[in-house]
């Protein structure tokens, strides 16, 4: 059985409409469906055999139950996005989501920090070199951020910074 049959077999109305963040269209919203799975193969197995030894000195062969968040978009036939998470059960929906919706996002600023701010330029050799060169790419993609986020910073002519009466010392 694939996954979108897994989740498919749920049935539509299983599924709860999110909207994970406002687009430049309008609110950003599908259809999700989370339930427990238990992953299988070895790339599930050996992360878990290694933890369960380090732990608790043996492995009982059980691996550890997962969350799937299946996501079926309108106009599709069956669920079509697919991710695995390990938060707790009582997590929300809707926050489990928003972090599986921001790929996007984060491969704009690792662009912007690889392409605009330089951050694959460093040809030294040092450890030490390497991290005070991404150090400094890193906060100046964090300056970049937050001057984007912020407001315009206020002119002497803005209505919260002109005074409400009229100065007696000018």
């Amino acid at each position: 059985m694939t996954v979108a049959e897994l989740a498919a077999a749920a049935g539509r109305e299983a599924f709860s409409e999110v909207t994970w963040r406002e687009g430049s269209r309008g609110p950003m919203t599908s259809c999700f469906l989370t339930m427990p799975v238990r992953p299988a193969g070895v790339r599930s197995r050996r992360p878990a055999q290694a933890a369960a030894e380090a732990e608790h000195g043996q492995w009982d062969g059980v691996l550890p139950q997962v969350r799937l968040l299946a996501q079926w978009p309108d106009g599709e036939d069956e669920p079509t996005r697919f991710w695995l998470s390990d938060l707790p059960e009582d997590t929300a929906v809707a926050d489990l989501v928003r972090p599986a919706k921001i790929r996007r996002r984060i491969e704009h600023d690792y662009r912007e920090l690889k392409h605009g701010l330089g951050l694959d330029h460093f040809e030294g050799r040092s450890w030490n070199g390497r991290h005070h060169h991404a150090t400094l790419v890193t906060a100046a993609h964090a300056f970049l951020t937050e001057q984007r986020l912020s407001p315009k910073a206020d002119t002497p002519d803005s209505p919260s910074t002109r005074p409400s009466t009229p100065s007696k010392t000018s």
